[in-house]
């Protein structure tokens, strides 16, 4: 378990953490340099799933090397499948996403973190995320780092 704290505000208590793929954590369908060695690390006190309509096709090849679960779906009503997934997890959650289709995991999770890579963010996640950052390295370095998250959130 992760636990953070966050001046003012309330200690979050995480044991998952929910990735999604395309656009989040792989651009193209292939996953970004420098995630599995942050993968590994957050694997040490945290549950890691992928959740991904996989787009391209290629998320088992990727992410079978990580050790991490790997669930898919469906291209429609994606954003069900991930809330569906998120509320049925228990403990807190910390979901990453940058697309239409997170918003509601968004909203079921403990601590949302919107990433804007190459692939874009969609303007409507924004207004249901936590945090903003500009890559998933990031992302999880805040998991990895939690004073950070203390910086951007404390009340």
């Amino acid at each position: 378990m992760l636990t953070i704290e966050i001046p003012g505000r309330e200690t979050l208590e995480i044991s998952h953490v929910v990735l999604d793929y395309n656009g989040t954590v792989a651009v193209d369908g292939a996953l970004l340099p420098g995630l599995a060695e942050r993968i590994a690390a957050l694997k040490k006190s945290v549950t890691v799933t992928v959740l991904t309509a996989d787009t391209y096709g290629t998320v088992r090849a990727q992410c079978e090397p990580l050790g991490i679960a790997v669930e898919t779906f469906p291209r429609a009503g994606a954003a069900q499948c991930k809330e569906e997934i998120v509320r049925g997890l228990s403990g807190g959650a910390v979901c990453v996403g940058n697309g239409f289709n997170d918003i509601q995991m968004f909203d079921a999770a403990a601590l949302s973190i919107a990433v804007l890579e190459k692939e874009g963010l969609c303007a409507a996640l924004l207004a249901h995320a936590d945090v903003l950052v500009s890559s998933p390295l990031d992302a999880l370095d805040l998991l990895l780092r939690p004073k950070r998250l203390c910086a951007t959130l404390r009340s």
